[in-house]
């Protein structure tokens, strides 16, 4: 088996106890491939494939139902459209200078400086965040257009996987970036969550109680970045903001707290994920599109058992007589 490239500031060790976990997973899976008769499961990059998909359902309704509650859903694909902006930096400069620097590397740098940007705007000029994600996205996609075009030698190409996705081009090295990703995102949402949770539903009240606001907000920004470059990989810049957002919409049709539709948003991503891996497997359709058709079925048909419930529930109450109802 080929060694993976080394990813730019990964310490050794750590990385090569992510290398081995990896590695066993690859195991894992190609071996319930070869009992059960899977062919997927034969390939690598599907195992890296289903790995990734798998942390980006937790990580995406894990941030996005903070974003919901607090409506910034549309700063994913601010992110996103920045992030693309973070990639065509890492392939220019690859290509100028023949360095070996990841894209996904720069993406999250400048995702994140994005995401800084996005709150600096709100702070200073007082706009709303929805005029900041504007901005910041505008900027974001203009700065990776202008770069492209300044070398198209294989940019042009080579960017195609980025703004779509592609299951074939996830690499080890990427899986272990995004392991990284997860680590970090999920760490510090369990260390914060009881803050995360006041900032978004009464943040005058947090502000009251002595919470920086601000330097939560930039936590929760920061946060999404990270997602978003994480589930790049596979859903692409251009549909990566659905993760955050649709999984989290169907929770929210019957769930009863917030807990329980973070709990339930995770699950449905995880299907969504599951099924349309497999379907743009087998059909070799785009990973990002198969993956956000599958959600979106999701949320028709969580909307659609709602009124069902809802209809029946009330159909119940009609035949109730009304000298009980009265009881």
């Amino acid at each position: 088996m080929t060694p993976p490239a080394v990813v730019p500031g990964v310490a050794s060790a750590p990385y090569d106890a992510l290398d081995w976990l990896i590695e066993r997973w690859s195991d894992g899976l190609g071996w319930l491939g070869e009992t059960f008769g899977i062919g997927m499961l034969e390939y690598t990059f599907m195992h890296h494939a289903f790995l990734v998909g798998a942390l980006i359902a937790l990580m995406a309704p894990l941030i996005g139902t903070f974003l919901v509650h607090r409506q910034l859903a549309l700063i994913g694909d601010a992110l996103a459209h920045t992030a693309f902006a973070g990639v065509a930096v890492g392939l220019f400069v690859n290509a100028t200078f023949g360095t070996g620097i990841s894209p996904y590397v720069t993406a999250v740098v400048v995702a994140m400086i994005a995401a800084l940007a996005i709150e600096l705007i709100s702070e200073v000029t007082d706009a709303y965040n929805d005029v900041s994600m504007a901005i910041v996205l505008s900027t974001g996609f203009a700065l990776g257009a202008v770069l492209i075009s300044i070398n198209t030698g294989g940019l042009a190409v080579g960017i195609n996987q980025y703004l779509f996705g592609n299951l074939a081009t996830v690499s080890r090295g990427n899986a272990i970036i995004l392991v990284v990703l997860f680590a970090i995102v999920s760490l510090v949402v369990t260390l914060t969550y009881k803050q995360l949770l006041y900032v978004t539903f009464d943040e005058t009240a947090a502000r009251v109680s002595g919470l920086s606001v601000p330097w939560y907000n930039r936590l929760m920004v920061m946060l999404t970045a990270m997602v978003v470059v994480g589930a790049m990989q596979i859903m692409g810049v251009i549909l990566v903001a659905a993760m955050l957002v649709v999984p989290v919409a169907s929770a929210a049709q019957f769930a009863r707290g917030f807990r329980e539709a973070l709990l339930a948003s995770v699950v449905l991503a995880q299907l969504a994920v599951l099924v349309g891996i497999t379907l743009s497997y087998q059909y070799e359709a785009t990973a990002g599109g198969t993956i956000v058709l599958v959600a979106v079925g999701i949320y028709i048909g969580t909307i659609l058992l709602g009124k069902v419930q809802s209809r029946a529930s009330t159909e119940a109450t009609r035949t109730v007589p009304d000298d009980q109802l009265t009881e």
